[in-house]
């Protein structure tokens, strides 16, 4: 008797079916491409600056569709890409574990179908979010079995036009520089992406070793006992909070500007595919009305990150509470509000980041030309923001657009597929939902940028293609046949029915 097959289980099965569902789809596609040299060196077609979440995906969409001559480029060190782990705080991903995130339309590159092959079927039901350890897990899963191209601890200074129409990295590695050409390159940079952390000038002038922001390093372990304020009450600030408290911090203070803390997330109320593919399509003063809106109302924190808060005693909530100034006094600070003055050991500034690229510093040779929406869209006068005035004009694909035509055309090949671009295509380039849609957008631009590009070689190997698909024995022309035959061998009229 022959011995029992034994059968793959877990992860094993999982990346079976995966392979097996990619075969049966034909995928990934083959590379077409034609491949270019300039000064003696093979060049990247595209270059993805950024390999958490979105830089992943992206490149999984191009592998996709048989652009494989690309690679994706991250400072990080390989498994600490993003903000998983890094200054991402809170317990469990905000979003709902259900999502298929950047599976892009796959079953088996699913978070479920990788939970699941885990932890089983009974612990997927039981369990509420997807604990952001273990979403990096996922991550990092999703990178092997997709076989991606990621390059980790290397940096990219500088993007450079060239004369070519192609593009110069400057990148740094282990103290070594070295220059990538590339066709396009792709900003998959995250919520800072074209911008960076936002301090108020209340923080001019006060030490760093006084204060924070909720995306930096924070010893939280030289907190216990001390006394530590927050300024705002998004999700971020509440999981920073949070953290604080459970590393022993004596007293938190909490500062809200608002009167009362936001409890509606009104874009998520109305999620859907026309959101996700129509939003794109409204004119530009409704894309305005929609975000502008949804900005003034605020996102609320998760109710579970705002319950890990108030389970201590020793934190207090200022609603209606301004930070005025601070003040220096000696070994510690002074928060200043209109309703009192709070001394603290450690101010934590929970004020999101803002769009500004001009301070990106990998961008200063293409920054100045940047079509921002400010250049051209006349904003209402009852719906003033900041924010979206700074915001990138993009193109179908993501592509910066030219203040004035002509004066840097290298920007079409830059594709902003970050936070910044939510004005524009709305949210497809960071939050999980619609993470795979804004990919496939992404890539498919490029793709056709690419073949547009290289029509002249392509129409070649057009013409050249000489591979027969008949041998020309397959069947004989009646006529010739006709006229070859003896002349008894048909009648006149036999052989115009032949």
């Amino acid at each position: 008797m022959s011995e029992p097959s034994i059968l793959p289980t877990g992860l094993d099965a999982l990346e079976a079916r995966l392979r097996q569902d990619l075969a049966w789809l034909e995928l990934p596609a083959k590379s077409w491409v034609p491949p270019r040299m300039a000064n003696g060196k093979a060049v990247v077609d595209v270059v993805i600056i950024g390999g958490g979440m979105a830089g992943l995906v992206a490149s999984g969409m191009l592998k996709r569709l048989g652009v494989a001559n690309h690679v994706v480029l991250d400072k990080a060190p390989a498994g600490q890409e993003g903000p998983w782990i890094t200054f991402a705080r809170m317990r469990t991903l905000r979003s709902p574990k259900q999502l298929t995130g950047p599976a892009m339309g796959l079953p088996a590159l699913t978070f479920r179908a990788y939970y699941e092959a885990r932890y089983g079927i009974e612990a997927w039901a039981a369990l509420d979010r997807a604990p952001r350890e273990i979403w990096m897990d996922y991550l990092i899963w999703y990178r092997r079995v997709l076989e991606l191209p990621v390059r980790n601890n290397i940096s990219v200074d500088a993007i450079l036009p060239r004369d070519d129409g192609m593009l110069d990295l400057i990148c740094e590695q282990d103290g070594r520089t070295e220059t990538i050409v590339a066709r396009h390159v792709v900003l998959a940079t995250g919520r800072d992406g074209l911008g960076g952390p936002y301090v108020p000038p209340i923080a001019d002038g006060i030490e760093r070793k006084f204060w924070a922001h909720t995306a930096d390093e924070i010893d939280f372990a030289a907190l216990k006992n001390k006394r530590v304020g927050v300024i705002g009450a998004g999700a971020s600030a509440m999981d920073n909070a949070a953290t604080a408290l459970e590393a022993g911090a004596g007293r938190l203070d909490m500062f809200v500007r608002r009167k009362e803390l936001p409890r509606i997330n009104k874009f998520t109320g109305i999620g859907s595919q026309g959101v996700v593919h129509g939003f794109v399509g409204l004119p530009d003063e409704w894309k305005w009305r929609f975000l502008d809106y949804t900005m003034g109302q605020q996102t609320p924190p998760p109710r579970p990150s705002v319950l890990r808060v108030s389970a201590f005693a020793q934190a207090h909530l200022h609603l209606g509470s301004p930070v005025t100034s601070l003040e220096k006094h000696g070994d510690h600070i002074v928060v200043v509000t209109p309703k009192g003055r709070y001394p603290l050991d450690f101010l934590i500034f929970g004020t999101g980041f803002r769009i500004d690229v001009i301070n990106r510093s990998e961008l200063a040779a293409v920054a100045p030309s940047i079509r921002l929406w400010r250049d051209r869209f006349p904003v209402p006068a009852d719906m003033q923001n900041n924010e979206l005035q700074a915001s990138p004009d993009l193109g179908e694909a993501f592509e910066f657009l030219e203040k004035e035509p002509g004066a840097c055309p290298a920007l079409s090949k830059i594709h902003c597929f970050n936070f910044a671009a939510t004005l524009r295509h709305g949210k497809l380039t960071g939050d999980i939902p619609a993470v795979s849609e804004g990919a496939d957008r992404l890539a498919r631009g490029i793709v056709k940028a690419l073949f547009v590009e290289d029509r002249e070689r392509h129409f070649a190997d057009l013409q050249a293609f000489d591979t027969p698909e008949l041998n020309g024995d397959e069947w004989v022309d009646s006529e010739t046949l006709a006229d070859d035959c003896p002349t008894n061998c048909a009648t006149p009229s036999e052989r115009t029915l032949i």
